[in-house]
């Protein structure tokens, strides 16, 4: 059977595929960390979150949250999860542009997220160095990543990150 791959912008319809991808791929463990403790505060933006099917199968997606990422107006990226079959097929990369795209067309500054700096960062994040963002929760401050969306923003990470509703 030939796969025929699809990105699409996130639906209602989606949630409970995405929520069975989230728990395969982070477990229990993914409720107690730091993005969690900040997707907590509010919902992700369906307009800025984007799934990959093969058919009618939800098999990755990306889930943009609006904050503050101190004193820029940004979006925290994540989860992204791609289903263990579809691993190292570029669909999560792609993921990332879609979304990464998306939240620069909506006005956004920066996109920040908790991940593997190999993996992000020709993607377009870099480490906030020095670590002057703060996040709600207990998180390694060498994973938190940024994508500059306008000039400058880096002197705006400075401070808590939150829900921005």
């Amino acid at each position: 059977m030939t796969s025929e791959l699809r990105y699409l912008p996130e639906e209602a319809s989606h949630d409970a595929a995405i929520e069975d991808i989230n728990a395969e791929a982070f477990g229990p463990a993914r409720f107690v960390r730091a993005a969690a403790r900040i997707r907590e505060q509010g919902p992700h933006d369906p307009a800025l979150s984007f799934v990959c099917v093969d058919g009618d199968e939800v098999i990755a997606s990306v889930r943009m949250t609006p904050v503050f990422a101190g004193m820029a107006e940004g979006h925290m990226l994540g989860p992204l999860a791609v289903k263990p079959s579809y691993k190292n097929r570029g669909i999560g990369r792609h993921l990332v542009k879609i979304a990464v795209q998306a939240a620069r067309d909506a006005g956004s500054e920066v996109v920040i997220l908790v991940g593997d700096p190999p993996y992000y960062g020709p993607l377009g994040f870099l480490p906030i160095v020095p670590p002057t963002l703060q996040l709600p929760g207990p998180v390694d401050y060498r994973r938190v990543l940024a994508a500059p969306l306008v000039e400058g923003v880096e002197a705006k990470l400075i401070g808590m990150m939150r829900f921005r509703g």
